[in-house]
């Protein structure tokens, strides 16, 4: 990737975003080809002493990771180009090569400055404050971001930060007397309900949303006309005192509260499971 390739860069996975959501199909396999030869090129004049355009050569491989982020933050993974960076950035297309190698390894890049953010703490010696910290900042990071929470959560690491968080996660349960299958089949739960949780709020801020814009005041409508029908049906006893209650389970002013209760469920039968 050239002079500004992170030192210490190891054998992570490149391209999960790339792999994740491209198609096989003629247009994707034109759009891969065209980066490979516009890399190729830019390396070729690298190796002969050339230099970016004038106005790229104040940007540096943060500024692009930057705005491709700014730009999935908004409009998702699928309208992160080189061309629609290169345009925020306003230099040319060619010139990011001169900082990341190709959109996979772009994408990479986007993921670990993510878990940059996520950051795990040093070990405190309570590995339970340790978990709690750590889920609340998956959360709030999934929040700031929420195309990554299609991207994290499986396989080996995707960049430094996201090794070092890892790493930083296994040794927080170290010295409890676990073995190597426990302590990781103990973190894959913790994950799996942190992770699961911020999707299923994702979802949730996603559908209120698509209420708002496309229904307006459909949406309540459409809730009154479902609890007509589960009364009248008479069905469905349980769900009807849920209904009676007056529970949303989609309600965004609970949704801390709901968060923080499955944690304490989680982590509860973590301790149970340590101490059995």
């Amino acid at each position: 990737m050239g002079e500004e390739q992170a030192d210490d860069e190891g054998p992570f996975l490149p391209g999960r975003l790339f792999y994740a959501g491209a198609s096989d199909n003629r247009r994707a396999r034109q759009e891969r080809a065209r980066e490979r030869q516009i890399a190729a090129n830019v390396s070729r004049r690298r190796e002969h002493g050339g230099r970016p355009a004038p106005r790229a050569r104040g940007l540096d491989r943060s500024d692009i990771v930057d705005a491709a982020v700014a730009i999935a933050d908004v409009e998702g993974t699928e309208a992160v180009s080189m061309r629609r960076i290169a345009k925020e950035l306003q230099v040319g297309a060619m010139s990011l090569y001169w900082h990341v190698e190709s959109k996979m390894a772009l994408h990479q890049l986007m993921l670990d400055s993510v878990q940059a953010e996520i950051e795990t703490a040093a070990p405190s010696g309570d590995w339970r404050a340790d978990l709690t910290v750590y889920a609340r900042n998956i959360r709030a990071a999934m929040h700031r971001h929420p195309w990554a929470i299609d991207y994290i959560g499986a396989g080996p690491p995707s960049g430094p930060n996201d090794a070092r968080n890892a790493d930083q996660l296994l040794a927080a349960l170290d010295g409890l007397g676990l073995d190597v299958t426990t302590t990781m089949w103990i973190l894959m739960t913790f994950s799996t309900y942190v992770i699961g949780a911020a999707l299923r709020e994702i979802q949730e801020i996603r559908w209120q949303r698509a209420a708002e814009d496309t229904m307006s005041g459909m949406a309540e409508d459409e809730v009154a006309d479902f609890n007509r029908r589960v009364h009248s049906a008479g069905r469905y006893p349980h769900l009807m005192k849920v209904l009676d209650a007056g529970i949303d389970p989609d309600a965004a002013e609970t949704r801390d509260d709901r968060f923080e209760f499955g944690l304490a469920c989680v982590l509860d039968g973590i301790a149970a499971r340590i101490k059995g």
